[in-house]
């Protein structure tokens, strides 16, 4: 389904890293960072919240509003039950909806938030979200500590916080349209090989997106995936050619690869991934690109992989999912 918006703008963005992200070639462009995985806190899990609400401070702080000018606060993240997310709306102490679409989330909430604003709903919507690197290992795959070697398919959970506050009041940038994606399965099931799984959703949205709007590649200076990671981003090349005819030319990059410096930060294996890894490249550095008129029109696709270990177990496929926002710089 895609939609169009007329009254949607971004007010402010916040982000909020771990070393790793800090590391890499980003990390002038970010707001906050910390030189540790526990932030001062004793748990991982409280740690990612911290990263959350940190994130929402900064915008509100920015934007010079109130905790009590936030209409809805829209949220996700990985852990189960989306538990950072709900720890971390506690604090924020605003009407609040937890969503989930994996690495997809911050689309997911986008999409969300520019509906509520476009019908009036309300003025100022908060989108965020949250990843840790350490508490996904453990509740996906196995504790860090374990020391499992990876091959080189694998992705790396970005550890970071990050929030947008949409509202209806001009600014420099605006949400011009979105496409919420549908479940794609292919048949995959290596929960190693993320970009695999989730490049077939990617090209789907993409192709809906286009098609529903009458558009085609030229018309967006910069199509940006979120996550699939250097293998996957060659698998979409691959994947848009043959299934419907679209050459991505020069215009296609994805966040996963951007994120960090694959040549130099080799623990990060084939890029980024998570919920927060597509939202750190958008709002640090995108954004900043399309306030400047550097950039006109960007089509953001995050892409999701909806699974857990124990469907994995038991050897059934991993799901996938993609939604898409327009992002555009305004006269």
């Amino acid at each position: 389904m895609t939609s169009k918006y007329k009254n949607v703008y971004i007010d402010e963005v916040a982000t909020v890293v771990g070393p790793y992200e800090f590391n890499g070639p980003l990390s002038k462009r970010f707001d906050k960072h910390y030189d540790d995985m526990y932030f001062g806190l004793d748990s991982l899990e409280s740690a990612e919240s911290k990263l959350m609400v940190d994130s929402f401070n900064l915008v509100l702080h920015k934007s010079k509003k109130e905790k009590s000018d936030i209409d809805v606060l829209i949220a996700g993240d990985l852990q189960n039950q989306i538990a950072a997310s709900s720890y971390a709306a506690g604090e924020l102490d605003t009407p609040f909806l937890g969503i989930y679409s994996a690495c997809a989330t911050n689309t997911e909430g986008l999409v969300i938030a520019s509906n509520l604003i476009e019908s009036n709903t309300c003025d100022n919507v908060l989108v965020s979200v949250s990843s840790h690197n350490m508490v996904a290992e453990k509740q996906f795959r196995n504790p860090t500590e374990y020391g499992g070697p990876k091959p080189n398919t694998a992705t790396f959970t970005a550890t970071g916080g990050a929030s947008c506050l949409l509202t209806n009041k001009k600014s420099k940038v605006r949400i011009e349209s979105s496409t919420i994606g549908k479940i794609i399965d292919m048949e995959q099931n290596d929960p190693m090989h993320m970009g695999r799984v989730m490049a077939p959703a990617a090209a789907y949205t993409i192709n809906k997106h286009l098609s529903d709007l009458d558009r085609t590649i030229d018309d967006y200076d910069l199509i940006l995936t979120g996550d699939l990671g250097i293998v996957g981003k060659e698998i979409l090349r691959d994947y848009m050619k043959s299934e419907y005819g679209i050459d991505l030319k020069n215009k296609y990059n994805d966040c996963g690869v951007m994120l960090y410096d694959l040549d130099k930060q080799k623990e990060v294996q084939a890029g980024g991934s998570g919920p927060v890894c597509s939202a750190l490249v958008v709002y640090a550095d995108i954004i900043k690109k399309l306030e400047r008129k550097e950039l006109k029109r960007v089509l953001y696709v995050a892409t999701g992989a909806l699974f857990n270990p124990s469907r994995v177990f038991q050897k059934e496929n991993i799901l996938s999912i993609a939604h898409a926002i327009s992002l555009e710089s305004v006269e």
